[in-house]
């Protein structure tokens, strides 16, 4: 009888050890996968790299203008163009930038911050027009791709007063609602409320 309670006991330690070394295992296998899903979607977030929320056509009339002084400065050969520049400009959000960390416990991405609208990217196209050459001074391949970084600067330094900058500022939210999405693919939520929304904002959210 003795032997027959023992062996039960010992069936019912072995049982409950077995529960706890599979429960202890299940654990932290889940966790592995937890961690592991957390860092795939802060890795596909980070991934999009940039994302474009507005565009803006350009045109403009610049005029070039080149002196070139030759043979120990006795003779100034000048070189010139009218050129129109007609360009693309992108501007957005670089997601390098967000601050954003994981809650594994809760399957959740913690946005704290959300960065500046930037110049993403200004595709120009040049067209010359009156291109006069001096007699030592001329238009080379190396001027026109100097030329088209001048273009760019050229337009950089129109775009604070296009108002591209506070069109992207108000389209922030629609970018921190693709990250959302984003983050949904795998089943986690995005906590964004340590950012600032204004009451507009709140509304298009509760809508």
């Amino acid at each position: 009888m003795g032997e027959a309670i023992d062996i039960i006991l010992g069936l019912i330690l072995g049982a409950i050890l077995m529960y706890w070394v599979f429960s202890l295992f299940r654990k932290k296998k889940n966790k592995e996968i937890t961690e592991h899903q957390s860092t795939v979607i802060l890795n596909k977030i980070r991934s999009v790299c940039k994302l474009v929320s507005v565009e803006g056509d350009f045109a403009e009339i610049y005029h070039y203008e080149n002196t070139k002084d030759s043979f120990m400065s006795l003779f100034r050969s000048k070189k010139k163009a009218l050129i129109i520049i007609k360009a693309k400009a992108h501007i957005g959000y670089d997601l390098n930038k967000l601050d954003m960390r994981a809650d594994n416990d809760k399957k959740k991405i913690i946005l704290s911050h959300f960065p500046e609208p930037e110049v993403l990217s200004i595709e120009p196209d040049l067209q010359f027009y009156d291109i006069k050459n001096g007699i030592f001074n001329s238009f080379s391949p190396t001027d026109l791709t100097n030329l088209n970084q001048e273009a760019k600067e050229h337009i950089k330094q129109k775009i604070p007063e296009s108002g591209l900058m506070e069109t992207a500022k108000n389209e922030a939210l629609q970018a921190v609602l693709v990250v959302e999405k984003i983050v949904e693919t795998i089943g986690w939520t995005l906590d964004y409320s340590a950012l600032e929304i204004s009451n507009q904002e709140k509304q298009f959210i509760k809508e």
